[in-house]
This record gives C-alpha cells, structure tokens and sequence, in this order.
C-alpha cells in the first residue's frame, strides 16, 4: 500500500488498499480539517451531555460549588472514552461527528478494525488532547512550568499529522489505524441492465444476498465495468468470484468460463435486494452494517 498525492488537488489516496476480501480499495486520506471538525463535533456531544446533567443538578440542589465542578469533570471523563470506543466498534470506525463529516478509521494494514485498536487510539486521545487541555484551561493549581509543558507538548502532538504522508496522529501510529474519507456509494443503473439481459443462470437466497452492502457492491461495479480481455484480468475476475462465492457460501462448482457472468448476476440479484430492503428503511451500507443488522 502506497500514498499518492494529488497537488493540484490538494488530496491524498491509499493506492492497492487490500480488505479481507482481496479487491485492491482506493481511498482517500481524511482531510485534516475534516478530522477537526469531526472531533469538535463529538466533544460538542459528550461535553453537551455533561453541561444538561450539570444544569440539572445545580437547579435541583442536589450539589453545589467545587462539589457540582469535580462531579461534571468526572462524568465527562468516564463518558468520553467509552462513548468513542463504543461508537467506533458499533459503527465500523465511526463516531457520530465522524458520521456527519463522512469519514472513518480503517486498520492500515486492510484487515478488521480489531477493538483493541479502537481501545488504543482512544486512550492514546486523552494523552494527546484532553490531558494537555486539562493543564492548559483547567481552574486547578498548575503551576506556570506545568502549563508551558503542557503547551509544548500539545503543538508537539498536532504537528505530527502534518509531517507524514498519511496524516496519522500518534495514536493511530501505535493503534495502526488511518483515518479515511468515507466512500459515497453511488450506484449506476446500466450494469443492472446489462445484467439482466445476459439472463439468469444463478439464483441466490437472502440470506447469501445480505451479506454484502452497498459498498462492497460499488467496489464490484468498479470491476464489472471492464471486461476482461486478458489473461491476467481474467485471472483478477476469477479470483474476485471465488472470494465472493467462499464468502456467501456457494460450494458447488463454478463453470469454467462463467466467472464473469457469475459476478453480473450476483451484481443484479445483490442490487435489487438492497434497493428493496431500502424502501423498508434497512439501509445497509457495508458488510459490517449487514451483520449487525442480523444480530
């Protein structure tokens, strides 16, 4: 996996991003200022919660003074991290600011996003962030050496993104972890066409169909959009329905030859099995969500 820089552009990409299943992903590395507003956008929601509970115990007298301070820094602190762990672990790298800003954390190394890295960039969070903040504009009795440490460290921290390729922070370096634009999936009507008229020669159950989302079916768009027409490709086509058929549990043979037409069928199939389960309101954009949405 390589990072290539668009200048005129002012982009980075993720060249031959390999996932589990085999298919070389291009993605594009979160812009940094879209990283700052998806954390603004979640300490606005922790520290929101934190500020209502806080006005509800002051107007209801239950505490008061440095009692009512030190109960809303505790709170904040034992919501903060388990609301990024959590939410990242049950939105496939996403928090809710993250959500809105459409990006995501992905593993580096294109296999699961595994809880212990999710757990690790998050703690490596309250290092970088919150701790220096806290010594920063925190009303307890730090010293002005403390402070200035706390400063130092803090422009140590965020200089980091800047000075590599793929914009990683610390945390993500020790979690392995990358923080990526979250793909759009638009899908395009003239492969169901093209599909449907090649005529159907597999047939495959929902259960088989909802194991892949809308993402995974826009990755297969892209392939399906070139025929093959060497060997090499061919041997790309083949490998792609082999992983696809493993996958969703086809264990009779596949006739030699077929691949490609394997693949525009499950392409339809899978298409109009999303589309439908749409209009119910079960909006599956990726594998991850589809498996939860089973559970």
């Amino acid at each position: 996996m390589s990072v290539t820089v668009d200048k005129a552009l002012g982009k980075r990409f993720l060249k031959n991003f390999r996932p589990p299943e085999g298919v070389p992903i291009q993605f594009e590395v979160a812009p940094l200022g879209t990283r700052l507003g998806a954390q603004i956008l979640d300490i606005l929601i922790t520290y929101g919660s934190g500020v209502i509970l806080l006005l509800l115990l002051a107007f209801s007298d239950l505490l008061a003074g440095s009692a009512l301070i030190s109960f809303f820094l505790l709170f904040v602190f034992f919501i903060r991290i388990p609301y990024y762990v959590f939410s990242e672990l049950v939105w496939n790298g996403r928090t809710l600011g993250k959500r809105i800003t459409s990006i995501r954390v992905i593993s580096a190394d294109g296999s699961g996003l595994a809880p212990y890295q999710v757990t690790a960039r998050n703690l490596m969070k309250e290092v970088e962030v919150f701790l220096p903040a806290t010594l920063l504009f925190g009303a307890g009795e730090f010293s002005g050496w403390e402070r200035l440490g706390a400063l130092a460290w803090a422009l140590g921290v965020l200089t980091v993104p800047f000075v590599n390729k793929r914009r990683q922070r610390l945390g993500d370096m020790i979690a392995g972890t990358l923080v990526v634009e979250q793909p759009r999936a638009v899908l395009l009507p003239d492969l169901t066409v093209t599909a449907r008229g090649a005529g159907v020669q597999f047939v495959f159950d929902p259960g088989q169909l909802s194991i892949y989302g809308r993402y995974e079916l826009q990755t297969l768009e892209t392939i399906l959009r070139s025929p093959p027409r060497s060997a090499e490709t061919r041997k790309h086509v083949s490998q792609v329905a082999q992983t696809i058929r493993r996958k969703i549990g086809c264990n009779d043979a596949l006739p030699s030859g077929a691949e490609w037409d394997f693949l525009l069928e499950f392409y339809r199939q899978q298409r109009e099995f999303l589309e439908s389960r749409h209009l119910m309101g079960d909006s599956r954009e990726d594998k991850h969500h589809a498996a939860a949405g089973q559970e």
